[in-house]
């Protein structure tokens, strides 16, 4: 992990605001061992779902399009290197591959990096997390208003659904309170704008 971790920290470029080595080291790690933990697996089935979240985002250092797929070619190089088989390659693999959008795990350890990936919708400091992916995509060259990406922002809470029980129990009703503030921020962005003659 401190492999992934340190490459993030030392070869991204620093208007990754977003999927910057924070996200990964203080967001979805420990979001992925609390999920873990509470979801009741092993040991060792947690530490590979920690190896896959270090690894989730390492993608990003080469390209932001296909970074799921980037970071499995990785893993592929390097995780043999720290005494990882075949088998458990190809089960990080599917984990970090479970993080792309839209979101589609197939087992429910996919389904418990999907969600750590996404545990920000579901917590007090969303908006943070969301005013720095709307600053990342604009330097990416996706320069949205900050009404619209508010809307978008909107439009993907209602339409997201967290995979695991534990991720629901946690989050859903942070996720709820999130699209209310959304709504309100939304409604007062209309009426605080100039009306037109």
């Amino acid at each position: 992990m401190a492999h992934a971790l340190q490459r993030l920290r030392t070869e991204l470029p620093p208007f990754f605001s977003y999927h910057d080595v924070g996200h990964t080291e203080h967001d979805v790690l420990p979001a992925v061992t609390r999920l873990a933990r509470l979801a009741g697996l092993s040991n060792a089935d947690r530490q590979l779902l920690e190896v896959a979240a270090a690894y989730h985002d390492l993608g990003h250092v080469q390209n932001h399009i296909g970074h799921e797929q980037i970071g499995v070619s990785v893993i592929d190089d390097v995780l043999p290197g720290f005494g990882f088989g075949a088998r458990d390659i190809e089960r990080i693999s599917g984990m970090i591959l479970a993080t792309q959008l839209p979101q589609s795990p197939q087992n429910a350890h996919e389904a418990l990096l999907a969600d750590a990936d996404l545990d920000s919708l579901g917590r007090e400091d969303f908006f943070d997390t969301s005013e720095a992916l709307w600053r990342e995509r604009a330097a990416l060259g996706y320069p949205m208003s900050w009404p619209d990406w508010l809307e978008t922002q909107l439009a993907f809470l209602a339409s997201h659904r967290y995979f695991s029980d534990v991720a629901r129990t946690l989050r859903d009703a942070g996720k709820q309170r999130n699209i209310a503030l959304l709504k309100e921020l939304m409604r007062e962005q209309r009426d605080a704008s100039p009306r037109q003659a």
